[in-house]
């Protein structure tokens, strides 16, 4: 399917509401339009985000230089401590699981082993906080394409849902951002494992949005074509807390 232009959808946009509802119908139209494209932010949303993909669908999140990371990397709210993740850390995260299911060929089940036995990509990059915080670390893992790969997404499949062993915690992200080659499984941090504090033992690394979307502690991702049976339908618990569904940077 073709995508209409960028003029054209930014055209429609600023042409007041009948505009909105071109620029809605167009993004609808061309797989543009956000799960959270509904209500008072709703038009910015849709805007936003088809802007991006139409504009930036293959920029990369800048890297920097080994001399440029942060010493030491922020480390923000608390890691999980319920019974299932404190019986994990005492076994130094031999037995954690990543579960792959979903619009997929081949469900399957990986270990932190199955996982850093895979082809490894590593980058320098920055992350950035909605709240004001930032910080640069290289991170080491498995790009999510690959994961995707060895489970053999459908064709039909549009998003991928990853889910946090904290608490209900969880979010999304298109296909575009999931098989993106910075868009990683992380297991590692500047030269080590990924530290609890830091999301480890995994955590989904999403360079080119804002941090919200990089999810510690993943456990799960489900392969779907549509949000709708997740949550309330608005693509994650980060924007049923008030924060957008696109976070792109």
């Amino acid at each position: 399917m073709s995508q209409p232009s960028r003029r054209k959808l930014i055209a429609a946009g600023l042409a007041g509401a009948s505009g909105l509802a071109v620029a809605a119908k167009l993004a609808g139209d061309h797989g543009l339009l956000p799960p959270d494209a509904k209500g008072i932010y709703g038009p910015g949303e849709m805007l936003n985000y088809a802007t991006h993909r139409l504009v930036s669908r293959h920029a990369m999140a800048r890297e920097f230089a080994p001399e440029q990371i942060s010493n030491p990397p922020y480390v923000n709210g608390r890691p999980p401590k319920d019974e299932a993740f404190l019986r994990h850390q005492a076994e130094d995260f031999a037995n954690w699981k990543l579960t792959v299911d979903g619009l997929v060929a081949r469900p399957v089940t990986l270990s932190l082993a199955d996982l850093k036995s895979q082809p490894s990509r590593s980058q320098i990059t920055h992350l950035a906080c909605e709240e004001g915080w930032s910080y640069i670390a290289e991170w080491k893992g498995v790009p999510l394409s690959q994961v995707l790969e060895l489970a053999g997404i459908r064709a039909t499949a549009k998003y991928v849902v990853y889910f946090s062993l904290q608490g209900d915690w969880w979010d999304s992200v298109d296909l575009d951002e999931a098989k993106h080659p910075q868009t990683l499984v992380a297991y590692g941090l500047n030269g080590g494992d990924l530290p609890i504090g830091n999301g480890g033992p995994l955590r989904l690394r999403v360079p080119r949005q804002l941090g919200y979307k990089s999810v510690k502690y993943i456990s799960r991702l489900t392969v779907t074509d549509s949000l709708k049976g997740f949550g309330k339908g608005l693509g994650s618990a980060s924007r049923e807390a008030g924060y957008a569904w696109y976070a792109g940077i």
